[in-house]
């Protein structure tokens, strides 16, 4: 039987400034099985983010143990085990939808390129943007051409750092149906970092409820919510008590000294 996808023990990271030292994870412990859609969720400066840039390889932990597939977070990135969602799309504007979703596949120098990236494309609801510009798109589109990116080269890990914090309520609805059947269809393992309660509840299979700075885990809560929801489910009681234990996760968070 496989392990993990992602596994942390005893994980801390401290950055070294020149007024003193700060303190982002303290002892985080994390599971996160095959085609889990996990959130990270708590208040700004919780290390939510932090935690995403050490699975990713882009910050190294100061103490502790994590495995990315079963290898160091550094072996996973430089074998493309992820794909990586930032807060803002990231698009190069002189290069259209098509040859920005073709990027990883151009450097990975994939015969295959132009058939992945028209698969990506029709998964994001973007086929017919292919010519396109990033700044003849609104923000909703340019992020979900940012995803099909991440997908593109078919990573197993989809790694996403609050894609849809900038956008307003009603297109950010919209995308997370949309993530959320995409989910389903691929059947990615998904880690994904953001502020909102009710994002964090509908999307996610395990939600992970982080203290403020350094940060720790508070609450690992199973959501059993079914598989294919969509937006009615948030009036149903279940989401209601979901949604419920993660705000008094994070009100508990706040009595943490450090």
């Amino acid at each position: 039987m496989a392990g993990p996808v992602i596994s942390a023990r005893e994980l801390s990271l401290v950055f070294q400034t020149a007024d003193a030292p700060v303190y982002a994870l303290s002892r985080v412990g994390l599971e996160v099985e095959d085609g889990d859609f996990v959130s990270f969720i708590g208040p700004s400066g919780c290390g939510k983010t932090t935690l995403l840039r050490v699975i990713a390889d882009l910050e190294q932990a100061t103490s502790g143990t994590i495995t990315v597939n079963g290898m160091t977070p550094q072996e996973a990135r430089l074998k493309r085990a992820y794909g990586y969602v930032f807060q803002a799309p990231a698009l190069y504007p002189w290069r259209t939808v098509e040859r920005n979703v073709g990027l990883p596949l151009e450097i990975m120098g994939l015969d295959n390129a132009p058939e992945r990236i028209a698969r990506n494309l029709e998964l994001v609801n973007l086929k017919g943007f292919e010519k396109k510009y990033p700044w003849q798109l609104s923000g909703g589109m340019q992020q979900r051409v940012s995803i099909a990116r991440a997908l593109a080269f078919d990573p197993k890990l989809l790694l996403m750092d609050e894609p849809f914090g900038a956008l307003d309520e009603i297109v950010r609805d919209k995308l997370n149906q949309q993530l959320l059947e995409l989910w389903d269809r691929t059947k990615k393992t998904v880690v994904f970092v953001t502020h909102s309660i009710p994002e964090a509840v509908f999307l996610s299979s395990k939600i992970v409820v982080m203290s403020p700075r350094p940060g720790r885990i508070i609450d690992v809560i199973e959501t059993n919510l079914p598989r294919n929801r969509t937006l009615d489910i948030r009036e149903t009681p279940e989401f209601l008590s979901l949604a419920h234990r993660v705000r008094e996760g994070l009100k508990a968070g706040h009595s943490y000294e450090d």
